[in-house]
Parts: structure tokens; C-alpha cells; sequence
């Protein structure tokens, strides 16, 4: 998967692609190149999941900006809101400890510090599940499919997927290092976007390819698990 992954995005006419990508990040803070390259990696989940070997162009221009906003949504539904409501739910226990006090607001403290230290796990929880939540969009081009159990359930649940996730955590590393290096210069940092827009392909790559190997069949936009099949055999068999 990692070898894969690290060799797609330079497969087919590349250069142009890698250029566009990397301009596209350079002018990210203008917010709409931003919305494109998400809608683009939009397409890789998208083609990837279809059984595409070789990464998509920038085309139709339009379609990719309005996958780049609906995949922007979908992450922003998994991450900012859980991480916002975990915060008030933080603040309202200690608040309610230093308004009690004795020892019920001790124990009401330690439950917020508690709370508070519970607050990695669930950034890893939203990270780990904002990928499969793309994928499921990218499969249907749906976004009620981005909040679909049955679809999302045996995704998450996969080693394929659990292996997908981590192994871009190698190809950040990479990034990185690389992005240490060319930052040493003006014209290395200027060649950074370009670094970074090869390894978020890379990576978007290897979720496309886990959700593409946990389900049996995606089909004119319908995901069908393995659970699917196990159903229509037995109905089958009945």
C-alpha cells in the first residue's frame, strides 16, 4: 500500500499536475485554490475507488470546487463540531466544580480533568474517521453517505482501513523532511506546496484503496459491504 501510494502521484503526465497542485497550494490562502485541491483529492478517493491506476487532471473545474466545498463541510461536521461541543462539556464540569465545592465539586474537578486528558483520544477518533467519511462521499457522490453507518461500519472496522490510516503518518514524515530541507532556501521553500500537494495525493491514494478492498462492489454510486453479499446469499439460498 505505502509503495503504491507513493509511486501514484507521479504516474501519466505528472509534471503538469504536480505544478498545478503546488500553485493551487501557494495560493491556498485565498481559499478557493484551497476548496479546489480538497475537491481534487475529492477525485482521487473518486477514481481510486473505481479502480483508476493513474491520478485524475485538473479538470472540469467547477465539479472540483464543489467537491472541494461539500468535502470541506463533511470535515469540518467530524471535526470542529465534536472537538467544540467536547469543549463546552469540558468548561461546564469545571465550572460546575468551582460553583459546588466540598467534596462533590472535587469529584466533579477530577472528572473534567479526566475529561480534559480524554481530549487526544478524541482527536484521533475524528482523524481517523474523517478519511472514511470522504471515501464514502467520493463512492456516492452523496453526502448523507459521509453520515451513513451501514456504510462507514465496516470500513472503520477494517484492518485495511486501520493500516491506510497509519501509513500516512510514513508518508508525513517524508513531507517533512523534505520540507526541512528545501526550507533551508528561498527557492527550496517556494517548491514546498509541490511537496506537500504529492504527499496529500499519496495519502488520499491509500484511503481510496482501503475503502476500495473493504467493500465488494461500488456501482453506479451504490456501496454494497460484505455484509450485503452474506444477506443476498442467504436469501438466495432460501
Amino acid at each position: 500500500m505505502l509503495e503504491d501510494g507513493l509511486s501514484y502521484p507521479i504516474r501519466g503526465d505528472w509534471i503538469e499536475r504536480i505544478i498545478i497542485g503546488g500553485v493551487l497550494g501557494f495560493l491556498s490562502v485565498l481559499l478557493l485554490p484551497a476548496f479546489v485541491i480538497v475537491g481534487y483529492l475529492v477525485r482521487v478517493l473518486e477514481q481510486t475507488i473505481d479502480g483508476e491506476d493513474v491520478p485524475p487532471e485538473f479538470d472540469d473545474w467547477g465539479d472540483l470546487l464543489m467537491k472541494g466545498v461539500i468535502g470541506s463541510v463533511i470535515t469540518i461536521a467530524y471535526t470542529v463540531i465534536p472537538v467544540v461541543l467536547y469543549a463546552i462539556v469540558v468548561a461546564v464540569v469545571g465550572g460546575t466544580s468551582g460553583a459546588i465545592g466540598g467534596d462533590a465539586g472535587a469529584f466533579i474537578g477530577v472528572v473534567g480533568v479526566l475529561l480534559t486528558l480524554a481530549f487526544i483520544p478524541v482527536l484521533f477518533l475524528t482523524y481517523y474517521a474523517v478519511p472514511a467519511a470522504l471515501s464514502a462521499y467520493a463512492a456516492r457522490d452523496e453526502i448523507g453517505a459521509a453520515f451513513d453507518p451501514d456504510l462507514l461500519k465496516p470500513v472503520l472496522f477494517s484492518t485495511e482501513y486501520l493500516v491506510a490510516v497509519l501509513m500516512p503518518i510514513v508518508v508525513a514524515v517524508i513531507t517533512w523532511i523534505a520540507t526541512a530541507v528545501l526550507a533551508v532556501t528561498v527557492v527550496g521553500l517556494l517548491l514546498v506546496p509541490f511537496v506537500q500537494f504529492y504527499g496529500q495525493v499519496a495519502v488520499f491514494r491509500m484511503f481510496g484503496s482501503a475503502f476500495a478492498s473493504v467493500n465488494d462492489r461500488i456501482d453506479s454510486g451504490s456501496v454494497r459491504g460484505a455484509g450485503d453479499v452474506v444477506d443476498d446469499d442467504a436469501g438466495s439460498a432460501v
